[in-house]
């Protein structure tokens, strides 16, 4: 059985501002996003980590690397993978999320946004290649919206909860096992 640790990306710059930043707006960790992540790092430094995974998104990327240096780990050893990005927000992205999270909660999200069934889809492929690791022990550091479908997931939720349920605090980690 595989053990992993899920972390939210630090608070970013878009999060402080509420806008929607999906996966075609790359915006930086501000200093409290940086602090989440060193916590993070402390927090998970004896858990015996063997891998580290993240998107490829430089929020995602530079939590993770914190995290990796603080826990003595290899940050040059650090994989991305497209499986754990955030989700497509089309013409949602780098705007206010109450746009979104009500045109999502009304069943009229507009069609360039990436659907929480296609989302479920990748994140779910993305479990079954960490299921096929050799690594027991696997740190995958993403992004709000993939905390959700973790969510679903794990919970068995329906998919129309997705906007209804709370993404995990940046910083936050989430152990489950594989």
């Amino acid at each position: 059985m595989k053990t992993i640790y899920f972390v939210r990306h630090g608070e970013s710059e878009a999060n402080v501002a509420s806008l929607g930043s999906g996966s075609e707006f790359d915006t930086p960790l501000t200093d409290n996003g940086r602090a989440q992540a060193k916590k993070a790092g402390k927090d998970l430094k004896h858990k015996q980590i063997q891998l580290i995974i993240c998107s490829p998104l430089s929020r995602t990327v530079d939590t993770a690397t914190i995290i990796a240096k603080e826990m003595g780990y290899d940050p040059k050893k650090i994989i991305t993978s497209p499986y754990f990005i955030e989700r497509a927000y089309g013409v949602y992205s780098h705007k206010p999320d109450k746009i979104y999270l009500a045109d999502a909660l009304a069943d009229t999200l507009h069609e360039s946004a990436e659907t929480a069934e296609v989302m479920h889809a990748r994140i779910s492929k993305g479990l079954d290649w960490l299921k096929n690791l050799k690594e027991d022990r696997i740190l995958v550091v993403s992004h709000g919206g993939v905390s959700r479908i973790l969510r679903i997931i794990h919970q068995e939720l329906p998919f129309t909860e997705m906007y209804r349920i709370d993404r995990f605090p940046n910083g936050a980690i989430y152990e489950f096992s594989l």
